[in-house]
């Protein structure tokens, strides 16, 4: 098994029920296991900020699935969820589900990079993932708690804790924290 780390963010329609909605059907896929998921955070629209903010948080993941089959599942979960393959790139959007760390694993492919490349500019994906995972070391760019030290006060301060997420209900599951 494999640790992979997933953003989630939404700031359209129902944000909140479309996260934990996600959260659902992350557990759900084939030889993937929920682990742990951060705090959510409301944060500022980044890219185009003439949007609405969005809600923000990471999951971690345990998966057999390698990163491509794991990158196409999120997609058809995106779709599911309602999100338009038509929108605007930074748009708003119902869902946005990224691989952001997938193991130690750098991979560059047309549709997939790893880490994900915007990864360390932004402090909507460090802040969560610092909660879960502090100490992680992003290959080729460092560690978490390093990189979101490096961002501006401005950019880390303009992430602010939201209410917490639904963690699927399971009785039988055991291990799954939700960080803080």
């Amino acid at each position: 098994m494999n640790s992979a780390w997933i953003g989630l963010g939404s700031n359209i329609g129902e944000s909140r029920l479309a996260l934990n909605r996600a959260l659902v059907r992350l557990d759900a896929l084939p030889d993937t296991r929920l682990i742990e998921v951060s705090p959510c955070y409301r944060t500022p629209p980044w890219g185009v900020t003439d949007q609405p903010d969005f809600l923000n948080a990471v999951a971690r993941l345990s998966t057999r699935l390698e990163p491509t089959p794991l990158l196409h599942a999120l997609k058809s979960i995106e779709q599911d969820l309602g999100r338009r393959a038509d929108g605007p790139r930074w748009g708003p959007r119902e869902i946005d589900l990224d691989v952001l760390v997938y193991a130690d694993r750098l991979l560059e492919q047309p549709e997939l990079t790893v880490p994900h490349p915007r990864l360390a500019q932004r402090a909507f994906v460090l802040v969560p993932l610092s909660d879960l995972s502090p100490r992680l070391e992003i290959p080729g760019q460092g560690r978490v708690d390093d990189l979101l030290a490096s961002l501006p006060w401005g950019d880390r301060s303009a992430v602010r804790l939201s209410e917490p997420l639904t963690a699927p209900d399971s009785s039988d599951r055991k291990g799954l924290t939700q960080a803080r």
